[in-house]
């Protein structure tokens, strides 16, 4: 009884984890939003939101989980920013992870009244960064906007563990 249960808890897990990695989202299509979120530590992230800001597709933008040394000077040189759409750019610095992106989203969210946000993050990560937000956002509409990634086995491993485990622990309130 015991090894059919743990070949079934296996087996669950495999077909969990192909599935991860086979519906990787992919980038969202030309809708507007109120505004857009980019959480920070990924390639191709923030030159995805910035294009999207420039053609309007949103109020604002947020970068979450900015460095505090980071200027928004530095910003406008790195990705050619004018001043016009610098002003419509927040740079988020509290969040430290997945969890407190969600946080940090939630308090600009409250600002700003958004109704809509375009969640920017990188395929591999889109899952959980949806669910953090899903556990701490009421009536706001997220459309999923994921860069496209080519993540190798041992990465999409790492973040497909880290989901179940966030899963978990907030099934045990946490």
């Amino acid at each position: 009884m015991i090894r059919r249960l743990f070949s079934l808890a296996v087996l669950l897990w495999a077909l969990g984890f192909v599935a991860f990695a086979i519906y990787l989202p992919r980038p969202a299509g030309d809708t507007r939003t109120d505004g857009i979120v980019v959480l920070t530590g990924g390639p191709g992230r923030l030159t995805r939101g910035i294009e999207l800001l420039r053609q309007d597709r949103a109020q604002r933008l947020l970068v979450s989980g900015v460095d505090r040394r980071v200027r928004p000077v530095e910003l406008a040189t790195v990705y050619r920013i004018p001043p016009s759409v610098l002003g419509r750019i927040d740079l988020g610095r509290s969040a430290v992870d997945t969890r407190s992106n969600a946080l940090e989203t939630r308090r600009w969210i409250a600002v700003h009244r958004y109704r809509s946000i375009r969640l920017i993050t990188t395929d591999w990560h889109m899952a959980r960064a949806r669910f953090e937000l899903r556990q701490v956002l009421q009536g706001v509409h997220v459309v999923p906007d994921a860069v496209p990634s080519e993540p190798d086995l041992w990465g999409l491993l790492r973040e497909y563990h880290k989901y179940l485990l966030r899963r978990g622990a907030a099934l045990a309130g946490h």
